[in-house]
């Protein structure tokens, strides 16, 4: 870890002797509502699940003064590690990993929420059943907003990433997200994140496919929600961003991504003319409020595709 990187435990920390690592990055988002509900668990778990929480450059003393007052009244045993500087979210996560004392490390999002009150026992209890070199406990939208902003994204979400179980397991290696995914220790260290990934997006995917090659790859039914819904215009950021990452991703496995139908369309869209200008009336699609949510999501696939025809 950088010595610029400020650690702060609290009184559980020393004594635990933890089976299981969950580690949580957030960047200007407010992890304190996912805290409270992993805590509600502590009696149940003796100490063989620990948190740690990775700020990556939020740089604000006030939010980082709550987190450790919070952090203090736990049970459980938590790390706070807090970075003056964004650093990515891929590295990020390297970081959380170097930190950590459990043989399995339960990767989760600050704006995830558990879907039921055994999620950290579930997980314990598959560590020590079965000892999987990775696992994927699946995506809900269960107590996530319905607000109208975010209809396009739940749209979507619920479209592609949440998934059955069943479905999950037939590409295991396509859905798997850092959002609820528990990675054996060993297995970790043989493939950790690239840190060529920079900004938002395909890090975590780019990741399973290079891990699928060498271990097994299990799906799970034990749930989180999605808590954080985009509107169309923060979607549409983010896709701007992990542009290059697909890129990336495309260069190092192309029999892989070959199938995918974002790959595809991209091509497709690749050979059209005029595709700047059309990319731009795909992005007013998706954000005309008055077109029905079904249409505004495909404009905004369509957008993403026309972003990626150009790394491709």
């Amino acid at each position: 870890m950088s010595a610029r990187a400020h650690m702060h435990d609290n009184g559980a920390w020393t004594a635990a002797r933890p089976s299981v690592s969950v580690l949580i990055p957030f960047l200007r988002d407010d992890p304190a509502d996912l805290l409270a509900a992993l805590e509600t668990e502590a009696a149940a778990l003796g100490g063989t699940v620990e948190i740690i929480v990775l700020d990556d450059g939020t740089a604000d003393a006030a939010l980082t003064g709550r987190l450790k007052t919070r952090i203090d009244a736990m049970a459980l045993p938590v790390r706070l590690i807090t970075l003056p500087a964004n650093e990515g979210r891929a590295i990020g996560r390297n970081r959380l990993a170097a930190s950590a004392r459990g043989g399995s490390l339960l990767f989760l999002d600050s704006d995830m929420r558990p879907d039921h009150p055994g999620f950290l026992r579930d997980w314990a209890a598959l560590v020590a059943d079965g000892d999987p070199a990775v696992a994927f406990g699946g995506f809900s939208l269960l107590q996530a907003p319905t607000d109208a902003r975010f209809a396009v994204h739940r749209a979507m979400a619920a479209r592609s990433e949440c998934v059955p179980c069943a479905e999950r397991a037939k590409q295991p290696e396509k859905y798997v997200y850092t959002s609820n995914l528990l990675v054996r220790r060993d297995v970790f260290e043989a493939e950790a994140f690239d840190p060529g990934f920079t900004g938002w997006g395909w890090e975590d995917v780019e990741w399973a496919m290079r891990v699928s090659r060498r271990f097994e790859v299990v799906h799970i039914d034990n749930p989180a929600t999605h808590m954080g819904l985009d509107t169309v215009a923060a979607l549409a950021g983010k896709y701007e961003q992990s542009a290059p990452n697909f890129g990336r991703m495309v260069q190092r496995h192309p029999k892989i991504v070959a199938a995918y139908p974002s790959y595809r369309a991209a091509r497709l869209l690749k050979r059209l003319p005029g595709l700047p200008l059309l990319r731009r009336v795909m992005r007013r699609g998706a954000e005309a409020d008055w077109l029905p949510v079904a249409t505004r999501a495909f404009s905004l696939r369509l957008y993403r595709a026309a972003l990626y025809a150009e790394a491709v």
